[in-house]
């Protein structure tokens, strides 16, 4: 009993001492890590141990797992003796670190596709024994890829227009960038590679066309694109051009021009006048046809330009017609022209504003004899009604003028300021004062200005200042007025009782007094 006792106690001490030993990585932190790396790139696997209080690393060794369960060494380094490379894998590999004991990470410097598989990092202590770490490692290949084009001609059939190709690790992925209407096709191969094929229908309208494919795998940031135009190859289209259609006998330095399209260029331009012989005189030159002396009237006819290249021909006719003389005006009588109607241009100009500025001139003095005029006439106006005033205040005192011809006068300044009386059928100021005072009508008094009866005549120096030219006016104006009234009271009126009374006329309408027709 007590020796299973102590083998139970031997037990359970390595156990806790297994536990205790544990490794401690700093990287990779997990046993078994992935990684991926591309072709032809350094790789690196990390690999780095942490020892403990009293522990010493002796030895740090990467070993490559094969597919049957074996192990390829690859690199070893010892704590006293150095690293040593093994086999294919001698220059292609080294320690990160100078001490590879501290830092055992490896470095692959140059990737290739056949280094893909599973590591492992061996790491051996003293006194704690061994540790390791496994790296799974994934190659990836970036695509290699080509565009081969294809040249077609107008009129074939559907058909292959471009292919692409591409190999890579994962294998990669094609499309196409094109406004080109057609198909695309796409084939994986072995061994990672893809092609992809565009086919359409070839015509002229497409040569040139951008027809671009691209090429996507996980190891690009983005597509990679392989520029491609679509050729197509299709005949020319043949036309002739001139400097003028103005042709007469005797232009110097007549041409014609011909010219094409066409995929490719054309090699090859024939010139012919009624399918025949060019006349003398004329020669080609590349596309143009140059008649190296002037025109003659026999140059006439129809010209012929055939242009043809390696798909086909094109071919046009001119008719140049030759005339004796020429119908256009020389470029001197189209300056003369331009200078005459520039010429008659800026007169015109020069007549409108000489007509604007008379305009305006008049215009302007007409306004100023217009307020002119009217000071004029309101100064006349005034003048006018100051003499008139003057009129009916003053009496003439003439003792040659009977007493009856005062009275007129002062009827004459009367009907000019009252109304018709319908009563008399005359206004009352007509009635002569003679014939009211008779009547019984109180006198009037004696107007000052005016003499009275037993009154000494004073001398006409006195009492009658001398006039001035305007007053004379004025009262050679009352004096016609009064003659004027003197005529019509004597000629359609007469005295009866004092009273003045219209003369009997065959078609006079008399209205009484009160309305009634007599």
């Amino acid at each position: 009993m007590e020796l299973i006792g102590q083998s139970a106690k031997c037990v359970v001490l390595l156990l806790l001492t297994a536990v205790s030993v544990q490794s401690v990585f700093v990287e990779p932190p997990q046993p078994i890590t992935s990684l991926r790396s591309m072709a032809e790139s350094q790789t690196r696997l990390p690999c780095r141990y942490q020892v403990q209080a009293g522990e010493k690393v002796v030895q740090a060794t990467w070993y490559k797992e094969l597919p049957d369960g074996s192990k390829e060494q690859i690199i070893t380094a010892h704590f006293r003796d150095g690293h040593t490379e093994f086999g294919r894998y001698s220059g292609r590999v080294r320690f990160e670190g100078g001490s590879p004991t501290e830092n055992s990470a490896l470095l692959i410097l140059s990737t290739e596709e056949s280094d893909e598989g599973s590591y492992a990092c061996h790491i051996s202590t003293f006194p704690n024994g061994n540790f390791e770490r496994h790296i799974t490692l994934t190659v990836w290949i970036l695509p290699i890829s080509s565009l081969e084009p294809v040249v077609l001609e107008e009129g074939q059939s559907f058909r292959l227009a471009a292919s692409c190709r591409a190999v890579g690790r994962p294998p990669p992925l094609l499309s196409w960038d094109t406004d080109l209407p057609g198909q695309s096709s796409n084939r994986s191969n072995v061994g990672g590679s893809v092609s992809s094929y565009f086919s359409l229908h070839p015509l002229r309208s497409m040569n040139g066309k951008r027809l671009d494919c691209l090429v996507w795998h996980p190891g690009l940031e983005q597509p990679r694109r392989i520029s491609n135009s679509l050729v197509v190859h299709y005949p020319p289209d043949a036309t002739i051009s001139a400097d003028t259609d103005d042709w007469f006998a005797g232009l110097e330095n007549a041409e014609l021009v011909c010219s094409s399209g066409g995929n490719p260029k054309p090699d090859n331009i024939t010139w012919t006048r009624g399918g025949g012989a060019l006349p003398d005189g004329a020669s080609v030159i590349g596309g143009r046809l140059v008649f190296g002396r002037a025109l003659r009237l026999n140059d006439s006819g129809v010209y012929e330009c055939v242009v043809r290249n390696k798909v086909g021909a094109g071919k046009t006719e001119y008719k140049l017609a030759v005339t004796e003389t020429s119908h256009r005006t020389s470029p001197i009588d189209n300056q003369l022209l331009i200078i005459i109607g520039a010429a008659a241009g800026a007169l015109v100009m020069v007549l409108v504003i000489v007509v604007l500025l008379v305009n305006r001139y008049h215009r302007h003095r007409n306004k100023k004899l217009e307020r002119e005029l009217s000071e004029k006439t309101e100064e006349i106006n005034s003048f006018s009604r100051q003499a008139s005033f003057r009129r009916l205040n003053s009496v003439s005192t003439d003792s040659r003028v009977p007493p009856e011809d005062y009275t007129m006068l002062r009827v004459d300044s009367r009907m000019k300021n009252s109304e018709m009386s319908l009563d008399s059928g005359l206004p009352s100021s007509l009635v002569p004062l003679k014939a009211q005072q008779e009547e019984g009508a109180e006198p009037r008094e004696p107007d000052p200005g005016q003499p009275r009866e037993g009154d000494p005549t004073p001398p006409e120096e006195e009492w009658a200042p001398t006039p001035s030219a305007e007053e004379e006016q004025d009262n050679d104006d009352t004096d016609s007025s009064s003659y004027q009234i003197s005529e019509a009271l004597t000629n359609h009126f007469y005295y009866s009782n004092g009273v003045l009374r219209p003369k009997p006329h065959s078609n006079a309408i008399l209205l009484h007094p009160r309305g009634q027709i007599i």
